[in-house]
C-alpha cells in the first residue's frame, strides 16, 4: 500500500502544482497605444461576427466574420478569425451578430489572428474618425511616459502621458498622433481638426 502511494501520489502532487502554476499565468500585453496597435496590424476592419466554431492548436476558437468596411489589409468577403479560448491566453470572446472594430495579424495561410492585445471592441461611429486619423500617423512614434521627466528623441514622436496623474485628456481613447505638413508629429483630439 505504501509503495503505491509513493509511486502515484508524488506525480499527482507535481501535476496539481504544475496546473496551479499554469492557471496563475495571465495574459500580459506590452502597453501600447491603440494607434500603434492599429499601425502594426496587418488587417483593420469593421466586421460582423456570423459564426463561432471550435478550432485547433493554441488558437482553438474560430469565428467567421463578415467585413463591413476594410480600413487596412486585403478586401475579402469573409475572414476566419482565430483566437485563444480563454482570457489567460489573451483570447477574446466575441458575440454573434455584433459588429466589431478588429485589428489583427495575417498568417501566410490567409487566416486572421486576434488577441486581447489588439483591442478588439464593439464598433462605434468614433472608430471611423480615429481610424482615419491613425492612418495619418503611422509614420509617427508614440513614446510612453510613466514618470516625469519624459523626453522625446525627435519631432516625429508624441509623448503618451495617460499613465501620469491628473491628465485631462485620455490620449488612448480620444487622441491620435498625426504627422503634420512640416513632417513633425503632434496629438490631435478626436473632435479637433488636424492643423497644417
Amino acid at each position: 500500500m505504501m509503495s503505491w502511494m509513493k509511486c502515484c501520489v508524488f506525480p499527482l502532487v507535481l501535476l496539481c502544482m504544475w496546473q496551479l502554476q499554469e492557471g496563475a499565468h495571465a495574459c500580459r500585453c506590452f502597453p501600447v497605444h491603440p494607434q500603434m496597435a492599429f499601425c502594426q496590424s496587418d488587417v483593420v476592419i469593421r466586421a460582423k461576427v456570423v459564426a463561432k466554431k471550435a478550432g485547433g492548436g493554441i488558437f482553438n476558437v474560430k469565428y467567421d466574420i463578415k467585413p463591413i468596411t476594410t480600413i487596412k489589409g486585403p478586401k475579402k468577403l469573409f475572414y476566419t478569425l482565430y483566437t485563444a479560448s480563454n482570457t489567460a491566453a489573451c483570447g477574446v470572446t466575441l458575440t454573434l451578430g455584433v459588429e466589431y472594430f478588429i485589428k489583427g495579424q495575417m498568417r501566410s495561410d490567409g487566416s486572421l489572428h486576434v488577441s486581447s492585445c489588439n483591442y478588439p471592441v464593439p464598433w462605434k461611429r468614433s472608430h471611423k474618425i480615429l481610424a482615419e486619423r491613425y492612418l495619418m500617423g503611422c509614420d509617427c512614434k508614440i513614446t510612453r511616459c510613466d514618470s516625469v521627466p519624459c523626453e522625446i528623441s525627435g519631432p516625429t514622436e508624441c509623448l503618451w502621458t495617460d499613465q501620469l496623474m491628473a491628465v485631462k485628456v485620455e490620449q488612448d481613447k480620444q487622441c491620435a498622433c498625426i504627422k503634420k505638413s512640416d513632417g513633425s508629429c503632434a496629438w490631435y483630439q478626436e473632435a479637433a481638426s488636424p492643423k497644417k
